[in-house]
């Protein structure tokens, strides 16, 4: 589940994504709501005058909380809809640990890795050159909303399941990306992000003190030495 709100651009209208999804879409609308359908599966509402309802901060891509969506789910139950959402909370970003890395069964350039998240172990397959195991990385999990505005969804690549993207620093729009191919790796050599909730109290650090497996990271400044 995704929330995009663009106040300028836009108007004060709160997209609320329940099922990324293409194609040809239904509208019902109660009040100030519009409830988004395709093939009699609700897939997003749009809801007007949201700031009536509560205050939202930030532009584009919105951070979910549970007071964001407990007042989404009272506009949409005070306009008469008949749905409840049922909304993953959990980081999207987070440090994981590479614990194998093998070679795709059919693809000579991508490698099939088992990522450590701290409580789950997730498989993806990655063609990144400079990946391997032992390392720790940023993975954006499914339903992770990329800077491109790409939406991260399970996904089969030539034939083998995964779910999550390894992340390059080009691809999370860190300042100062090299052009080479490659995913971001931290290691000793790194500085740090800022952690999400420290923001003011930034705490500098080697990656291997700083980044336990499950973490999650609010990619605004990277440093290297």
């Amino acid at each position: 589940m995704n929330l995009f709100y663009n106040p300028q651009g836009v108007g004060d209208v709160a997209f609320l994504q329940i099922e990324p999804t293409d194609g040809a879409f239904d509208y019902n609308k109660k009040d100030d709501v519009v409830e988004i359908t395709q093939d009699g599966q609700v897939v997003g509402f749009n809801i007007f005058n949201v700031s009536d309802k509560i205050k939202i901060e930030g532009n584009g891509h919105i951070k979910l909380t549970s007071e964001i969506i407990e007042a989404l789910q009272q506009s949409i139950n005070n306009s008469g809809f008949n749905y409840k959402l049922d909304t993953d909370l959990s980081p999207k970003f987070v440090v994981v640990y590479v614990e194998t890395k093998e070679k795709h069964p059919d693809a000579d350039k991508l490698s099939v890795l088992k990522v450590n998240v701290g409580n789950e172990t997730l498989q993806i397959v990655c063609g990144a050159p400079n990946v391997a195991a032992e390392q720790k990385v940023v993975v954006a999990k499914v339903g992770a909303v990329m800077p491109s505005g790409m939406i991260i969804k399970d996904a089969k690549l030539r034939g083998v399941d995964s779910s999550g993207m390894i992340c390059s620093m080009k691809e999370l729009d860190l300042p100062n990306a090299p052009q080479e191919k490659g995913i971001m790796v931290l290691n000793a050599d790194c500085r740090t992000f800022w952690i999400q909730g420290l923001k003011s109290q930034p705490a500098w650090s080697t990656a291997s003190e700083l980044w336990p497996m499950g973490t999650e990271v609010d990619m605004l400044q990277y440093y290297t030495r």
